[in-house]
């Protein structure tokens, strides 16, 4: 077994997950691969499986924060020193992941996320244009981090993940919210992990659509941000 467990969370993602596979071996060739299947209605377990992934699948469909736990879930349970995750989507290039490894590994931090927003190392500021609607909401929940964290947090939905053993039991725990990584950061950070932002390039995703978006994205940001606030103003009482 490797010390080091990439999983992968897939809902009806058949079409573009042999491709995150295939690049995960290529790039990762020492890591052991879990897809989390989210109850999907498709091939998608076949698929990972064919490929030699290990698969956890759901009955019914649970939702992003249930299979995010589970990844972590899985890695904790089976004694992995490191872990990472990308989506099914094919928008995360994997050799991007492998910088955020070596960083964990290095010791230089507990957690590290790639940012399509941060800069330097040779990646551009504003190299990523999003649409109006996503301008907007990104801007709402920068400023909400801040007040929560305390730090700028410039991708705080990014799902590029690289984590050691001792962030695993933090972020194995049962998401509450519909921005699962907004409140891992924020368990995080109570936790006293070191968490960095590094920055990463994305890619499109690969076909389909994406599940979240217009104004179902941009009503989730907000409520996001009134947690937020929430959080800090009870901190403050």
């Amino acid at each position: 077994m490797s010390d080091t467990l990439v999983f992968v969370p897939a809902w009806n993602e058949e079409d573009n997950l042999p491709a995150v596979l295939d690049e995960l071996g290529r790039e990762l060739p020492q890591a052991d691969v879990l897809v989390v299947d989210d109850g999907s209605t498709d091939r998608t377990s076949e698929v990972a499986r064919l490929r030699g992934a290990e698969v956890i699948s759901f009955d019914v469909n649970r939702g992003l924060p249930a299979g995010i736990a589970a990844g972590y879930g899985y890695a904790n349970e089976h004694g992995y020193a490191f872990c990472g995750r990308v989506d099914a989507d094919g928008q995360h290039p994997v050799a991007q992941l492998a910088r955020l490894l070596e960083r964990v590994r290095s010791g230089a931090c507990d957690v590290a996320v790639g940012s399509r927003f941060a800069s330097g190392d040779g990646f551009a500021a504003y190299r990523y244009r999003p649409t109006a609607a996503r301008r907007f909401g990104t801007a709402v929940l920068r400023r909400s981090m801040k007040v929560a964290l305390r730090r700028p947090f410039l991708d705080a939905t990014s799902g590029m993940y690289a984590a050691n053993a001792k962030a695993l039991p933090i972020l194995a725990r049962p998401y509450t919210s519909e921005a699962p990584e907004v409140q891992g950061l924020l368990r995080l950070q109570e936790a006293g992990m070191r968490i960095e932002e590094i920055p990463v390039d994305m890619r499109p995703r690969a076909s389909g659509e994406s599940k979240l978006q217009g104004k179902k994205a941009v009503m989730v940001v907000l409520t996001i941000a009134a947690t937020l606030l929430a959080v800090d103003r009870w901190r403050r009482g």
